[in-house]
């Protein structure tokens, strides 16, 4: 769907033409599959792979234009956000060595951006979520500017009709709102095309819904989440909900979200998905369409049913149908969307072998998988894998409920085998592919759990700031070895947990804004609330300063123990027989100075002393972010010097 095609804020005339367009293209794709004109007999892969860019903090970096003028290289492009990439791989016949070619390429497009990358300052890094993005970077100046996503995030904020809310529970939990849609940015995947024929579509796309989940247990490298520790494949639950159009004054019907998994198998054909998906969501795009395509078709061409494509482009089910057109011949192909960037591009491609292993292994054992399993455990089984993973419990043929583990080892992964070698696929290929998800299984170290893992080994050391740069740092020294190829290979399952290092350079990086060590574990107290209690929170919390916020959460004073020192010095903390106790109104200071959560260090520190306060509240507009003491910047002194003196 390309930039310059896409009109941005469209008239209703031309709503309407695209929308005629757009049923258009429904009777040609139509008349192509009445006519059997849609290839057949004929398997290819393809894959689109998405990644970030850091800076040398292992911050999100802005840079793609830069390194797109960089790099010039036509298979990349950009994302919806200025910090990521997308680059879109070569189509290959599916046998023989497609795996090995599929890797190489990888590896020479990914070291093609970080090169340009690097020119600039900055590096590209493969993860599902980047652990050291913040709320902070999803701002509009970090959208790609570009008509395509302008548009984009206009129309979806215009169908929302307010903000974007995440709700999110997983070991912790994240509740928040957003207003605009690069929340859907901090999701970077590794999508995987397989072409299909139209008369063998339903049997494969349904059998796609049902592999998907143990791929994806396998797969999860997405735990974190601004910070917080949410599902293992935390992109499945985000990506939902970033770009969820659905209003308030629907939330009683049952409306889909544009990215879902469906509700059903898939009875006729690909038709049938393309008129749901017409029917149900709403145009969001238009574009500039061209000949209509009854009259390509009048001349026995093919139509690239460019309206269809735009609109397929705006509708995220998990695996996607696709139409396209190579060469003047019409295809089709499964889109599956649900596996991460990441961590490396041997487990990418490991994982991309499992999945097109399943899809033809089982493809003549299973030929009607919709009669052998309900819907509804396909469904259950794709968010339980994206929830826990390895340690997800999965439903499989005849109800049999299995560990995911047992049932990759004991059932997929020799389906998977055999699918890849009655394709072809060279012997040694299968068993370095399926070798590695195998060895991951075993080991039961994804991604995820490597993360969740490192995490907990680091636990009570340095800031979290500092935390999540380690597992960029570790993440990016694997990737980099990876690079240089030769026996540095080494996939997920063989890495050791990541550690925090004394590298005063990344230090002093970890400590430039007060965003990246606040405090943010936060007690805090309401101006109506006694004395008493504020006092209590300090000594049970052992804190000297406690926000205090009113009843819609809005930032109105804080509560110092200085304050509370005065009161008792006046003897009025004990009130009289009969009077109201005294309130954290009377005592606290209204109006408190505060700062951003970008505000840098040593301007909060100059503020503290001018002021003469011993705590900043780090608010953004109104709402509370965090808290910065005194004993905070003492502690990034203490940590600074230290790290100093050790590398001196």
């Amino acid at each position: 769907m390309g930039e310059q095609h896409v009109s941005e804020q469209a008239s209703e005339q031309q709503h309407k033409a695209f929308m005629r367009a757009l049923l258009d293209d429904v009777e040609a794709l139509e008349r192509l599959l009445l006519e059997d004109r849609i290839e057949s007999g004929v398997r290819r892969i393809g894959a689109e792979q998405e990644m970030f860019l850091v800076d040398r903090a292992l911050r999100p970096a802005p840079l793609a234009l830069e390194v797109l003028e960089r790099a010039a290289d036509d298979r990349l492009t950009t994302e919806l956000a200025r910090f990521n990439l997308e680059a879109n791989l070569t189509p290959l016949p599916f046998g023989g060595d497609c795996l090995r070619r599929l890797e190489a390429e990888l590896s020479e497009v990914i070291g093609r951006a970080a090169e340009a990358a690097r020119a600039v300052g900055a590096d590209v890094l493969l993860t599902g979520i980047l652990p050291t993005l913040r709320a902070g970077d999803l701002r509009l100046e970090n959208l790609t500017p570009a008509p395509r996503y302008h548009e984009l995030n206009r129309a979806l904020l215009r169908l929302r009709q307010g903000d974007f809310r995440v709700s999110i529970h997983g070991l912790d939990e994240l509740e928040m709102t957003h207003d605009n849609i690069l929340l859907e940015s901090c999701n970077t995947s590794f999508q995987v095309h397989l072409q299909v024929g139209a008369r063998e579509f339903a049997s494969l796309y349904n059998l796609a819904q049902a592999v998907t989940a143990p791929v994806l247990a396998a797969a999860v490298n997405s735990p974190l989440l601004l910070g917080q520790r949410l599902w293992h494949e935390t992109r499945i639950a985000l990506f939902e909900t970033s770009v969820d159009t659905r209003p308030n004054t629907l939330e009683g019907r049952q409306h889909r979200p544009r990215v879902h998994f469906g509700d059903g198998w898939v009875q006729g054909g690909v038709l049938d998905l393309f008129r749901e998906d017409i029917a149900r969501f709403r145009v969001i795009m238009t574009a500039e369409t061209g000949e209509p395509p009854a009259a390509v078709l009048a001349r026995g061409e093919v139509p690239d049913l460019k309206a269809l494509r735009v609109h397929n482009g705006t509708v995220y089910r998990w695996n996607r149908p696709c139409y396209g057109a190579l060469a003047g011949v019409a295809h089709l192909r499964i889109e599956s969307r649900a596996l991460p960037s990441g961590p490396t591009i041997l487990d990418e491609v490991a994982n991309a072998a499992f999945f097109f292993g399943l899809m033809t292994g089982l493809a003549d054992e299973h030929p009607r998988i919709d009669l052998e399993m309900p819907f509804e455990d396909a469904k259950t089984n794709f968010f339980a894998a994206a929830r826990h993973g390895l340690k997800a419990q999965l439903t499989w043929l005849g109800g049999r409920s299995l560990p995911a583990p047992e049932l990759i080892l004991s059932h997929l992964l020799p389906a998977a085998r055999a699918g890849l070698l009655a394709a072809s696929i060279d012997a040694a290929d299968v068993d370095r592919y399926l070798g590695v998800v195998e060895e991951r299984v075993r080991s039961g170290q994804t991604g995820a759990q490597w993360a969740l893992g490192s995490l907990a080994a680091m636990a009570g050391r340095g800031t979290p700031e500092l935390r999540s740069r380690a597992l960029c740092a570790a993440m990016l020294a694997h990737q980099r070895e990876e690079a240089r190829g030769g026996g540095a290979r080494r996939p997920v399952h063989a890495w050791e947990p990541a550690a925090l290092e004394d590298d005063l350079d990344l230090m002093r990086d970890s400590y430039r804004t007060v965003g990246q060590f606040m405090s943010t574990d936060l007690f805090t107290v309401r101006p109506t609330d006694i004395v008493d209690f504020a006092a209590s929170v300090m000594d049970w919390r052992h804190v000297r300063h406690v926000p205090v916020e009113d009843e819609q959460g809005r930032l109105v004073g804080v509560v110092s123990h200085r304050a509370l020192l005065r009161l008792v010095a006046r003897g009025a903390a004990a009130a009289p027989s009969g009077s109201a106790p005294p309130t954290v109104a009377s005592i606290m200071r209204p109006d408190p100075v505060t700062v951003a959560p970008d505000t840098p260090t040593l301007e909060a520190m100059r503020i503290m002393r001018e002021q003469r306060v011993g705590c900043l509240p780090v608010v953004a507009g109104e709402r509370l972010l965090g808290i910065v003491t005194e004993r905070d910047l003492l502690d990034v002194s203490a940590a600074l010097l230290e790290a100093f003196l050790r590398e001196a």
